[in-house]
């Protein structure tokens, strides 16, 4: 049996031979891979709807969510004060800044301070290295410094024998004046280490200023995936191309004044709108259409201005290249959110089913009665513009990638399921068939996976034409789709909160999905349409801003959802009255850490200010997770038995060695 089981293996077994050439080679991997099984689970990090906040991300991203401050002060307490705990935190948060500050403050008893300040870094690292093996350890150091490191982590100066050798070692890092670039190095190596894999459970982008830093970011940080949000999805949609989720992306960077990452980061050109808009609209107050300031963002009046006229001029094309899909597009349902079609444009009002609303404003400049969705040759020449703005954008296009390569609607990861709002619901619970193209239905994990599939085919060469004009058509529907599984509500109100003036027209009634995520046996219908197994299973997802400080608990279903925006963006704070979650998964379980506002990086470096974060137990594991109970277990198993089949083959002379 075992040699027939070979002989259908033998191809792949062969290409395995060529990596593990002897039954040394295969042994010691063997051997290699045992070991990691009993490993201590790495730590995973879950973050939700960043929305541009990258000096806080990035700062949560350096302390761990506070991991590397509780390791800070567990290691030291009692002997060091609690003043030079927190200098040595903001040392691994921000090395480079900080060490200027010290080296200004310790003029006359630098070395001294090197010698000290190196041993406790060795130490910390030592601790947030432990659960890893040597040789995962090695790949994360600096090759400059990566023997030097090895040294200093494994030999400890408690070791009499051993004591001479490190300090040595440290003293002549200080002697040949590299001491610097040492600490540098490794504070980026406990930073690395720290977290052994991130999950942004969508949308990057909009509100805040930094959504392009944050990919940045990533594009350098070593274990990460993303499930694509509905803001995340619009930026893609106008990178494809489509017109009405450029407008978006406009109309929502111009509400908050935040052009940053449109103009200053992707060299998106506005000069053609602020024209077209001081054109048509220079007489208009578009007092609807104030921007929204966060703290700290100032303009002056004439910019206010300015800016305004704009975000009413890109909103009026928006709402008419909107209209022109939704026509397109019949099997949508959507052809009641064509407005401009249902304003009396005389008189001033809004008329659906008979019934009249009284608008805040009037003055559509650019929009033919008897024809509203048509755009002017005006309208046209800088949508054209724009388009062309976008698709060239090498940035922007190069995000885009980044963001299909480690993507997706959803993920599973270690009984986990990830994604970053809802699975579309019947009333009952039931999974609700959604029509995607040609009419053909899915629900559940279905729908999620060939929805992923149709983003992707928006951006391939090789689609097929009218799949391709669907797939960048239905970015759209996925941003503002009653049945979107990043949408999943009655309508999006926007043109009744910019012109209506009764306030009842603006809601928007959440779908079926937010009414029933408390249910337990809702979610466990979820977790088993795709598969996910396992007594600790769960759903984590984010998109609706849990309300802290009404008492809204983030964890649902009992405990078997967990819904982690807690309001990253300066937007939301009022709103839920924190900053932001991080749900952290290690060894003994889940700790869900909630965050305070972020001050800013400079009085986080001069006055050793971190974000206060408060941690809540989750759940806690009845034995201490191993990598073994793990996917990336599950995983080395597999390759276990691959080896032992490469032994057996070798040792049975049906394959020979390559000595």
């Amino acid at each position: 049996m075992k040699e027939t089981i070979i002989n259908r293996d033998m191809q792949y077994l062969r290409l395995l031979s060529t990596t593990f050439p002897t039954i040394a080679a295969a042994s010691t991997e063997v051997i290699n891979l045992e070991a990691i099984l009993h490993l201590p689970k790495g730590t995973e990090h879950f973050l939700a709807d960043l929305h541009g906040e990258s000096a806080a991300f990035k700062h949560v991203l350096k302390n761990a969510s506070g991991n590397i401050r509780r390791k800070v002060s567990e290691l030291f307490k009692g002997d060091i004060r609690e003043a030079e705990r927190r200098e040595l935190c903001t040392l691994i948060y921000y090395p480079e800044e900080k060490l200027e500050l010290i080296k200004e403050a310790e003029q006359e008893n630098i070395n001294e301070w090197y010698d000290i300040t190196i041993h406790r870094l060795v130490s910390v690292c030592r601790d947030v290295s432990s659960k890893y093996t040597r040789s995962k350890v090695r790949k994360s150091l600096p090759e400059e410094f990566a023997y030097v490191m090895e040294e200093l982590l494994h030999e400890r100066t408690d070791d009499i024998d051993k004591a001479a050798y490190v300090s040595v070692i440290v003293e002549s890092i200080i002697s040949t004046g590299r001491a610097d670039d040492f600490i540098i190095a490794l504070c980026n190596v406990i930073q690395r280490l720290a977290i052994d894999q991130l999950h942004i459970l969508g949308d990057i982008y909009d509100r805040g200023p930094g959504a392009h830093i944050i990919l940045d970011t990533m594009k350098q940080y070593h274990s990460w995936d993303i499930q694509w949000g509905n803001h995340d999805i619009l930026w893609m949609g106008a990178g494809a191309g489509n017109n009405a989720c450029i407008c978006n992306v406009l109309r929502l960077s111009l509400r908050y004044a935040n052009l940053a990452t449109v103009e200053e980061a992707y060299g998106i050109n506005l000069v053609p709108l602020a024209t077209f808009a001081m054109e048509f609209y220079g007489d208009d107050p578009c007092e609807e259409f104030i921007p929204k300031l966060m703290a700290g963002n100032t303009m002056e009046e004439k910019y206010i201005k300015l800016t305004a006229q704009m975000h009413k001029a890109i909103s009026i094309i928006q709402f008419k290249k909107e209209a022109q899909i939704f026509k397109r597009r019949p099997e949508w349902g959507l052809l009641d959110r064509c407005l401009l079609d249902h304003i009396d444009y005389e008189r001033g009002v809004l008329v659906i089913d008979g019934k009249e609303y009284e608008m805040r404003s009037n003055h559509f400049p650019t929009i033919d009665p008897n024809n509203p969705c048509k755009l002017t040759q005006e309208e046209n020449q800088l949508m054209e513009r724009l388009h062309h703005s976008f698709r060239v954008s090498e940035k922007l296009q190069k995000h885009i990638k980044m963001l299909l390569s480690h993507g997706c609607m959803y993920t599973i990861c270690n009984q986990n399921l990830l994604y970053h709002a809802s699975i579309p619901l019947n009333e009952d619970g039931s999974l609700k068939e959604v029509e995607l193209y040609n009419g053909q239905r899915y629900s559940g994990k279905e729908l999620m996976h060939n929805i992923g599939m149709l983003v992707r085919a928006a951006f391939e060469n090789d689609t097929d034409q009218d799949l391709k004009l669907f797939a960048r058509d239905y970015f759209l529907y996925l941003w503002c789709g009653k049945d979107s599984p990043l949408f999943d509500k009655s309508k999006m109100a926007t043109f009744e909160r910019y012109f209506l003036t009764d306030k009842a027209t603006f809601k928007e009634e959440k779908g079926v999905y937010f009414r029933l995520r408390d249910s337990e046996e809702v979610v466990d219908r979820i977790l088993d349409a795709f598969g996910v197994e396992g007594a600790n299973r769960h759903v984590i997802n984010g998109h609706v801003p849990v309300h802290a400080s009404k008492g809204e608990n983030p964890i649902k279903a009992n405990g078997k959802l967990m819904v982690i925006d807690g309001g990253f963006s300066q937007a939301y704070h009022s709103t839920t009255g924190i900053a932001g979650y991080t749900l952290v998964y290690h060894s003994r379980g889940f700790q869900l850490v909630q965050h305070e506002p972020f001050t800013n990086v400079r009085e986080a470096i001069e006055k050793g200010t971190d974000i206060k974060s408060t941690t809540q137990l989750v759940e806690l594991s009845a034995h201490r997770m191993l990598v073994a109970d793990t996917d990336k277990g599950q995983e080395l198993r597999s390759q276990i038995e691959d080896l032992r089949q490469l032994l057996y083959a070798y040792r049975h002379g049906i394959l020979k060695e390559k000595k």
